[in-house]
């Protein structure tokens, strides 16, 4: 496949996008609901080591995503600190607040709600919301790029789970040098895992 970028690459990118969200807001609240309990379950089973402790990150909700503020609750129970992204500035690395039901939010870009007044924190680990996502282990976001830039700053990396549904895997995102991979992908039908030569592969 011919390597895709610049603007081209930007109108594919924005293009598919709107495809995968128009995709996703189009799914019943039932089988939201259903994708979202499996997405639950695999989640607990498979990482209630790593995520079960210290600070996990997780995003609100929107335009169907997965919504991890149900397994957040089972996290926190078991003794993680729960955080959410606040945009500082454009092209400039996000910061972390504490979050948990109750928190006072204000609304940020997309009218998305963050939190207003609690203390910052570092991640040890994220779940991050994909639009889309490849074979690689690459996401396709909004667009903003605030997560590479956050990775990419970051002194120690976080584990990173991107979390999404089957129907939004592409066969690439034609990623470029700035795009960082996911370190596991967990879908309604189980996790993946980036492997050492950079594939996803299904975790038994």
């Amino acid at each position: 496949m011919r390597p895709m970028q610049g603007d081209t690459l930007k109108a594919w990118r924005k293009a598919e996008r709107t495809r995968l969200v128009a995709a996703r807001m189009a799914v019943d609240a039932a089988t939201l609901h259903a994708w979202r309990e499996a997405m639950d379950a695999t989640l607990v089973a498979r990482f209630a080591g790593p995520l079960g402790r210290g600070v996990l990150a997780l995003c609100w909700p929107i335009r169907n995503e997965y919504d991890a503020r149900h397994v957040a609750r089972t996290f926190r129970e078991r003794g993680a600190t729960t955080a959410m992204p606040v945009v500082v500035a454009p092209r400039t690395p996000l910061a972390f607040r504490e979050w948990h039901p109750g928190t006072e939010m204000a609304k940020g870009a997309m009218d998305i709600p963050y939190p207003a007044n609690t203390r910052e924190v570092t991640p040890d680990a994220v779940l991050l919301p994909m639009n889309g996502w490849d074979a690689g282990g690459y996401r396709l976001g909004y667009g903003g790029g605030f997560f590479d830039r956050t990775l990419a700053a970051a002194a120690k990396r976080p584990l990173v789970i991107g979390v999404s549904y089957e129907f939004a895997r592409m066969e690439t995102i034609h990623p470029q040098p700035w795009d960082i991979p996911v370190d596991w992908i967990v879908t309604e039908a189980g996790a993946y895992r980036r492997n050492d030569a950079g594939r996803l592969e299904k975790a038994a």
